[in-house]
């Protein structure tokens, strides 16, 4: 059922812009997109990409042995994937990857995505909270103080000793994944500045390039880039966010006096750029194979 709401939400999405030859509006927007603007713009979203590879180096720093550009090649196929496939289906790649790569076992990967994402997640929070318009000092502050709250105790509560093990058959495997939970949390050293700091790049870089395409002020392209993230967290998503993502940035943006119609205009060219951005990166980084872990040379057997 959720599937099939995904698909109308975006299939109510194409209809609105093949009605009234509002197909001729869009292609006015990405007019806009100069030669200067799609540098200044691919610029900000490699040094974001750079950064989630930074992100990954350091957790896995063990694997990785120093191979920043490897890192940066999962970043990059894992993050086309997910802009493609349907229903979040692009981040099984992330820890086919890592396995593929570095030989890392997929449920020490597999946690490590789940932190990710819950990183990412708070990282949003705390920037909306900070820069949503219109909010007042004591709910930033509460919003902020309750955020700092959930990201300071989760690696402790996971850390913490439990008897889990001695459960049911069911509480057993949650203990294994919660012991997981806890191995990443304790291996990445500045994984919180690495997320803040490519969240920020990444969310400047698209508020910049809505307003242009508006064109409105930076608040205005601000408060629509974090709607339009803060959509993906809506228990629906349109296919590869098509649908969801648009109408969370127009929304975001109706208090600022921009029309519905000029928002979802702009969200949506944002979007093909940012689609566009991530599927050419990956597929360069797809032509590029670092060697197996078979075939490291730090993996030959021990003589011993």
């Amino acid at each position: 059922m959720k599937r099939a709401l995904a698909i109308l939400v975006s299939v109510a999405l194409l209809a609105w812009l093949v009605s009234d030859g509002r197909w001729r509006d869009l292609l006015g927007t990405l007019d806009q997109l100069t030669p200067g603007l799609v540098l200044v713009a691919l610029a900000g979203f490699a040094c974001s990409y750079s950064l989630r590879a930074l992100r990954v180096w350091d957790e896995f720093r063990g694997d990785a042995h120093g191979r920043f550009p490897a890192c940066l090649r999962i970043v990059l196929v894992h993050n086309a994937m997910v802009n493609v496939v349907p229903f979040r289906g692009g981040e099984a790649a992330f820890p086919l990857l890592l396995r593929q790569t570095f030989g890392t076992p997929l449920p020490r990967a597999v946690a490590s995505l789940f932190w990710f994402r819950l990183q990412d997640a708070l990282a949003v929070f705390v920037i909306a909270a900070c820069a949503w318009p219109g909010l007042p000092l004591w709910l930033r502050a509460l919003a902020l103080a309750g955020l700092g709250g959930i990201a300071f105790w989760l690696p402790r509560w996971a850390r913490a000793p439990h008897d889990w093990h001695e459960g049911s058959p069911f509480a057993a495997k949650a203990a294994r994944l919660r012991d997981t939970f806890a191995e990443t949390t304790r291996h990445a050293r500045l994984g919180w500045l690495w997320t803040i700091a490519n969240w920020s790049v990444k969310l400047l870089t698209q508020a910049w390039l809505l307003a242009q395409l508006l064109p409105a002020s930076m608040p205005v392209g601000a408060a629509g880039a974090l709607g339009a993230e803060l959509s993906a967290i809506l228990p629906i998503q349109g296919v590869a966010g098509f649908g969801t993502y648009e109408a969370g940035a127009a929304a975001a943006m109706l208090p600022s006096a921009i029309p519905i119609e000029q928002g979802l205009r702009a969200a949506f060219a944002l979007h093909i750029f940012v689609i566009a951005s991530a599927v050419l990166a990956g597929a360069i980084a797809w032509l590029f194979h670092g060697p197996s872990p078979s075939n490291r040379p730090d993996s030959r057997p021990s003589s011993r």
